[in-house]
């Protein structure tokens, strides 16, 4: 026979994990899924972009494209991507592009939906690299400026103005 004293305290005690399961659950639920969320670069301090060194190539005669350049800067503590980029100087689609190096030692541009900027670190477009891809407007001179706006997955929008050069220079 059992004894009746031993019952209740063993039905309290039952009780009384069950109880604290459901609160353990959550916490190990919470911690695994900041600990992804960290792993996956997205704790830190707010990104914080910069645009500099915004240039466009003066396009050829008759060349219906050309590129612009720009370096971003991102000092905060989290990634951060230019998902578009638009002018009011222009008309027409403006793109995004990445470029890869053939066999040769030349490279080749290939859309690209976004560019990433690393957190702590910069996105530096060059014709080896990455750019955007504008149409081209036959009024521009060397040394105009050119109004771009640049909107970032997490930053929103920058707005800056690209001087327009020659292929080579600057």
């Amino acid at each position: 026979m059992t004894n009746p004293s031993w019952t209740p305290s063993h039905r309290r005690l039952t009780d009384s994990l069950r109880a604290a399961v459901a609160p353990a659950c959550a916490c190990v639920l919470a911690l695994g899924g900041l600990a992804v969320w960290t792993a996956a670069g997205n704790a830190g301090s707010p990104p914080r972009i910069d645009v500099t060194g915004a240039r466009l190539f003066l396009p050829a005669p008759g060349v219906p494209r050309t590129a612009a350049f720009f370096r971003i800067t991102n000092t905060g503590g989290v990634r951060d991507r230019l998902v578009e980029v638009t002018s009011s100087a222009v008309t027409g689609e403006v793109s995004l592009s990445r470029h890869r190096m053939t066999g040769r030692g030349s490279a080749y541009p290939q859309a690209a939906e976004s560019l990433p900027v690393p957190a702590g670190g910069s996105l530096d477009m060059s014709p080896f690299t990455s750019d955007v891809t504008v149409p081209a407007t036959a009024r521009w001179r060397a040394g105009d400026l050119v109004p771009f706006t640049l909107r970032f997955e997490h930053s929103g929008r920058v707005e800056t103005n690209a001087v327009v050069v020659r292929p080579g220079e600057g």
